[in-house]
């Protein structure tokens, strides 16, 4: 076995077919990264007779003394069942990379261990995993653990929606309120569309207080993967919801009128009438709302006649299917639900455009226990979507003398 440098021609052409590819592990990926203060570089693993049986972009910093980190998102592509061979692996990596000053190597192999329902609950177990995590901590990897949230440089845990059934039947099968919401965002005038030009200046905003990232690292993500990369936005039509919102109140006023007619009639029962009167408060709270949203869109009519645009999200495409890369949203607009009705439109586009799935990104894996990110899940689970659950981080020290200084000048790393 030898590892060698390739280039990123060889290195997209190998990685393409290997049954662990993602779109992380890509040179479009590797060409954003470079952009932003990292090095890259195409490793190639190859066996007696020089044919390719590995490969992994990695990326890397200095970090101390002039000794570096290095992270190979959502890699190494190689055989992982393979025990000797993955020892020969790390063998070679801490004899190669080692002397290259590099401390430590980072992995997070997109392997999944479970698959399991919108409830959390296992529908398949990847029968290969045990041996799999046995493998690499018998090579040397370090396992970072069975992380419920977000600890990792990757999300452990993700949510798909699949779309290989007519789209009436992905929308019957998505969670009552997630129906109601999609509703009410289509009610309000939002209106979802794709970006012609790929433009990120408005969705920016609604993501910034996401992420560190400057703007120009998300323009340069979208350049480099070209036309599989898309944007979409969510846009309130004001006029639509202007109308909509007063079709809606006189809707409810003249059901009010009917309740109330009812109610003053003598004739009926105690027990119908307390039910009347319930459903009366009921239409006077409807009532309060509808003319607040009434005078919410006279406002934004006024002063945004054009519309105004509420959400949006990046989209990458890879390997038949969509990837969430990142979404947000105004706050000021969240009880509009446009964020429901763009991943609505995102799973329409998708199924006609015959994907396997789209991927709407992280989510944790606590599914009893109410936590900071249970409304998250409540969202991206509401479409009933699938859980994939990966095996998670591994590191193996390159350097133990190098890198246990560098721990005790870090004592928080």
């Amino acid at each position: 076995m030898k590892i060698v440098t390739i280039s990123p021609e060889q290195f997209d052409k190998y990685a393409k077919r290997h049954r662990y590819r993602n779109y992380y592990q890509t040179s479009a990926y590797g060409n954003t990264m470079i952009k932003f203060g990292f090095n890259v570089h195409y490793l190639g693993i190859t066996d007696d007779s020089n044919t390719l049986i590995g490969a992994s972009l990695i990326i890397y910093r200095e970090v101390f003394m002039k000794h570096k980190i290095a992270y190979a998102p959502r890699g190494m592509l190689f055989n992982y069942e393979n025990p000797n061979q993955l020892k020969e692996l790390v063998e070679k990596l801490k004899k190669i990379l080692g002397k290259q000053g590099f401390m430590l190597l980072k992995i997070d192999p997109y392997i999944p261990s479970t698959i399991r329902d919108h409830e959390g609950n296992i529908m398949n177990f990847n029968n290969q995993v045990n041996l799999i995590m046995a493998n690499l901590e018998n090579a040397g990897f370090i396992h970072q653990g069975k992380t419920l949230f977000f600890e990792g440089e990757k999300p452990r845990w993700e949510s798909l929606v699949l779309l290989n059934q007519d789209i009436r039947t992905i929308f019957n099968s998505f969670d009552k309120r997630t129906r109601h919401k999609i509703r009410k965002a289509a009610n309000s005038g939002i209106e979802c569309y794709k970006e012609p030009s790929n433009n990120i200046n408005v969705l920016y905003n609604f993501i910034k207080r996401k992420s560190p990232k400057p703007i120009e690292f998300y323009r340069e993500l979208i350049s480099n993967y070209g036309d599989n990369a898309e944007v979409y936005y969510a846009r309130i039509n004001t006029e639509v919801y202007v109308i909509n919102s007063r079709r809606a109140y006189e809707r409810e006023m003249e059901k009010n009128d009917e309740i109330a007619e009812k109610i003053q009639n003598m004739n009926v029962s105690p027990q119908i009438k307390n039910s009347l009167l319930n459903k009366k408060m009921e239409s006077d709270k409807l009532l309060n709302t509808y003319k607040t949203n009434m005078v919410e869109a006279t406002n934004l009519l006024k002063e945004h006649p054009e519309g105004i645009i509420v959400a949006g999200a990046i989209v990458i495409k890879y390997d038949n299917s969509a990837f969430l890369y990142m979404d947000g949203f105004d706050t000021k607009y969240s009880n509009l639900n446009p964020s429901y009705l763009l991943k609505w439109r995102l799973i329409d586009d998708y199924n006609k455009q015959h994907l396997k799935y789209l991927n709407l990104n992280g989510v944790v894996g606590e599914f009893e226990r109410k936590n900071k990110y249970s409304g998250l899940n409540e969202m991206k689970l509401g479409f009933n979507s699938i859980i994939t659950e990966y095996i998670g981080e591994f590191d193996v020290i390159l350097n133990n003398f190098t890198y246990n200084l560098y721990k005790s000048f870090n004592k928080n790393k």
